[in-house]
């Protein structure tokens, strides 16, 4: 699919990617403790991108006539915006940042990251936060950021690139605002949506 320019009053569309495959493996050992995985994280946030790959022709297809590339503050999804968009410096937001990911403190128990991951996302989703952004926290959070799209699609075609679960959570607040996704491509590294604007029911 490629993207038209927009219609002068026109919105969108809005696409939306998830970044690529980071450099940090999060399948690869050792396993780690609770604590381990906590600094395992942060490093992970402030990674690059796996150098060994290149942006998939469809999503470049897709964003090569966007008005305006956008991206999370973070260096994996900055580098997804320039790889899918041929060097295009992306404006970047930390309102598009991932939704955290606190491991729940299991004692004398150690896991890969993976592992460690789908622990503490289910963990946060029942409240458990440590000392970060809560799932209210983030929840209030996507609806700024999809007040943020939806300003910036005011006659502009848009690229987001930003993560996989606060992608997810965009897909709500952008629905309220009249924005119809019509290819939802999932959640794997470099999968994207878009979204156009159908206006509120």
């Amino acid at each position: 699919m490629t993207t038209s320019k927009a219609a002068k009053h026109a919105r969108g569309p809005i696409i939306v990617s998830r970044h690529g495959r980071p450099a940090l493996n999060r399948s690869a050992g050792p396993k780690l403790t609770w604590q381990e995985y906590r600094d395992w994280w942060e490093r992970y946030e402030i990674g690059s991108l796996a150098e060994d790959q290149t942006a998939p022709d469809n999503l470049k297809a897709a964003v090569a006539d966007v008005d305006l590339v956008l991206s999370s503050a973070r260096p994996r999804a900055i580098e997804t915006a320039q790889w899918a968009t041929d060097g295009r410096e992306p404006e970047s937001h930390a309102v598009f940042n991932e939704a955290p990911l606190p491991p729940p403190r299991l004692k004398n128990r150690k896991y890969l990251p993976k592992m460690w991951n789908i622990l503490a996302r289910a963990a946060w989703m029942r409240g458990h936060s440590l000392d970060g952004e809560s799932v209210t926290q983030a929840r209030a959070r996507a609806i700024e950021a999809a007040d943020h799209l939806h300003i910036a699609a005011e006659g502009k075609t848009v690229y987001l690139a930003a993560h996989g679960w606060f992608n997810r959570m965009l897909r709500r607040p952008l629905r309220k605002k009249g924005w119809v996704c019509v290819r939802d491509g999932g959640d794997k590294y470099w999968s994207y949506r878009v979204y156009e604007y159908r206006g509120k029911s």
